[in-house]
């Protein structure tokens, strides 16, 4: 049964922050907050949780690979800088190539979006 617009909406403001602490972290502060986030970013999020839902895995791997779909089937492309204009983004790679700290986040959006949801 899929979460109700509010809840799901929760869960992705609370992912979504979580995901922001862990990148900064791991130096990548490029993140902004949810409220100052772009509408694609939410909407991201969102499609994020939502899969994480329907398909719990006990790592990230089908995460990551969830998220590289959406970005392919909206127009992104691998580059070395992350840029939102350009639409490149350097972890557009396969799972085993991503480093050890990005693999933990995709294991991350699936263990909030089941413990929150």
């Amino acid at each position: 049964m899929p979460l109700p617009t509010d809840h799901l909406d929760a869960v992705a403001r609370t992912v979504h922050e979580a995901l922001r602490g862990w990148a900064a972290a791991h130096g990548q502060h490029d993140i902004p907050a949810w409220d100052e986030a772009p509408d694609w970013m939410h909407a991201s999020t969102r499609e994020s949780v939502r899969h994480a839902l329907e398909h719990h895995a006990p790592n990230g791997r089908t995460q990551h690979d969830q998220w590289l779909a959406q970005k392919v089937r909206d127009g992104w492309t691998y580059g070395p800088v992350k840029d939102a204009a350009a639409k490149t983004h350097p972890l557009m790679v396969p799972y085993d190539d991503l480093p050890e700290w990005e693999r933990r986040k995709d294991a991350l959006i699936n263990a909030l979006a089941h413990a929150l949801a």
